[in-house]
């Protein structure tokens, strides 16, 4: 008699995250992500860059999403400073495999930028925004550098305080409605030298939300000095987030 046979199921593999959607913060637009787009692109990833007008929290949202829809597959989805409480919004899209906080803010449900600065802990640095001007906020060139980029080669913090992008206030007041690192894994890298987000507030906010966390010295404008230090993390996340295949 011959032996009964047994079906096995079906090996699985996990198949790696290829696409990245980077989403930039407030005074800034997507070139800042340059060197980590490179040495995403070198390594086999595809990647978008989202141009955010920050103006308003739901138009930056809808093109968030708009990106996350174009893109290739499941995506990391990062975000840097106030494209952190972006990507915490855009972030339930079902395409969305994991979240890449960079210096950033992550608001809880009803949170917004706003909400999360209103009340700074006793001896915090205090970012130098001027006063809104038709409803749109800027940072004081002269002290741009100290704040946002001091680890950026002088001439390009330079640049980037000449180049400020204004901020909304509605885009600062925009809240989370469903927070998706509530539901999604999520890495965050902690710049130990930023003068805009208080380390000790990223680090708050990385562990509400789980994330896995790495620290670095560096500016709230990591991103662009450390460009590598960035592109790690989100490979990182990339193969944390892989998902399984049959």
């Amino acid at each position: 008699m011959m032996p009964q046979a047994h079906a096995q199921a079906a090996p699985t593999e996990t198949a790696p995250i290829k696409s990245v959607v980077l989403v930039h913060g407030a005074f800034v637009d997507g070139s800042g992500w340059e060197g980590v787009y490179r040495i995403l692109k070198k390594d086999g990833y595809k990647v978008t860059i989202v141009q955010n007008t920050t103006a308003t929290f739901v138009d930056d949202v809808a093109a968030t999403r708009q990106a996350i829809a174009n893109a290739d597959g499941q995506v990391i989805l990062v975000g840097h400073s106030y494209g952190g409480a972006v990507v915490s919004e855009a972030g339930n899209d079902p395409k969305v495999a994991g979240l890449v906080y960079v210096a950033a803010f992550a608001p809880d449900q009803g949170e917004s930028v706003g909400s999360l600065i209103a009340h700074p802990a006793p001896g915090a640095p205090v970012p130098p925004v001027l006063p809104p001007q038709n409803g749109n906020l800027l940072l004081d060139k002269a002290k741009f550098a100290a704040a946002f980029a001091a680890d950026v080669k002088p001439e390009l913090a330079a640049f980037m305080a000449d180049a400020q992008v204004p901020w909304g206030v509605a885009a600062l007041n925009g809240a989370v409605t469903q927070p998706a690192w509530k539901t999604h894994k999520s890495w965050y890298l902690v710049a130990t030298g930023d003068h805009m987000i208080p380390p000790a507030a990223q680090r708050a906010m990385a562990a509400r939300a789980k994330a896995t966390v790495s620290e670095v010295a560096g500016s709230h404008a990591i991103y662009v000095s450390q460009p590598k230090t960035v592109a790690a993390v989100i490979e990182q996340a990339a193969r944390g987030s892989a998902v399984t295949a049959r």
